[in-house]
């Protein structure tokens, strides 16, 4: 390396050198550039009521829920959420048992149509690890597989989506459901007043082939598909934390869906009958 003498150094030379120098001083001053986002995040919830689908997981009591989600910048993603329920275990009149939800999904989230319309495509397995293996007559394995696609939408302050969901397999169960869908509606309109956002959802579960038992042979006509909608707000408090509140209601067939806790597991309640819920959520 050559060096450079001081004798050497040109007024010009001395010019340019304090201004690199005055530049980091002010660099100094300004704040340090944002982290990249991480593609990883995680989220934990604490709820009075695990409704999904307007129908209650937990048979109307707490349940703790948390996962995570990994998201490639080229809009491939991977996840799993899990819960803990009590529902399978009640209609099994516990003869089998399974605590616990646990759902993977992957699929692909792009701007397709433009800034704010994501389009996403995917699958998603409900996965419930169980315990016995006896199950009554109304009930198979729970374990379901859906395909899923939606359309996410912003018109200034109101966001949403449209999605349907398709099962591979017969649904939480149900025999004879392979085929069964679930189309919804999703909208959220940002007040701009104290992090307070409204929520709105419909939703109707059309179940394939299942409407009943007569003689031990199941009908085609169908007695058991059902609306769900959901009207709430949800309070961001900033830091990923946020509280939201929402009144659930369905008109489910209650012979179907009930909550199975009376004497040796019958069917005693309505399992999608109105009802609050409201969810502490932490997104990390």
């Amino acid at each position: 390396m050559k060096t450079l003498h001081k004798k050497a150094l040109s007024a010009a030379a001395v010019a340019l050198l304090s201004g690199v120098a005055m530049q980091s001083a002010y660099a100094a001053d300004e704040p340090a550039a944002a982290p990249e986002p991480s593609p990883v995040t995680a989220n934990v919830t604490v709820t009075n009521d695990y409704r999904y689908r307007g129908i209650t997981q937990s048979n109307y009591q707490p349940a703790v829920q948390g996962g995570f989600d990994y998201a490639h910048e080229s809009g491939f993603y991977i996840g799993n959420w899990n819960s803990s329920i009590n529902w399978v275990s009640n209609a099994t009149n516990n003869q089998t048992r399974a605590p616990i939800e646990m759902d993977f999904y992957g699929g692909f989230k792009k701007e397709l149509i433009g800034e704010g319309f994501a389009s996403d495509f995917g699958v998603l397995q409900y996965f419930y690890p169980q315990s016995g293996g006896n199950y009554n007559g109304a009930m198979l394995n729970p374990n379901t597989t859906e395909l899923y696609a939606a359309q996410n939408f912003t018109f200034g302050p109101v966001t949403g989506f449209v999605k349907v969901n398709y099962a591979l397999t017969n649904i939480f169960g149900i025999p004879k459901s392979t085929g069964s869908f679930y189309p919804d509606l999703t909208a959220n309109y940002d007040t701009g007043i104290w992090g307070i956002t409204l929520n709105g959802h419909i939703g109707y579960q059309y179940v394939a082939g299942q409407p009943g038992n007569s003689g031990g042979v199941y009908q085609t006509a169908n007695n058991i598909s059902y609306t769900d909608f959901k009207l709430g707000a949800t309070k961001d408090f900033g830091g990923g934390l946020s509280l939201s509140a929402a009144y659930v209601s369905t008109n489910a067939n209650p012979v179907w869906w009930n909550t199975f806790t009376g004497t040796n597991g019958a069917a005693n309640g309505s399992a999608g009958r109105p009802g609050a819920v409201v969810s502490l959520t932490k997104v990390f």
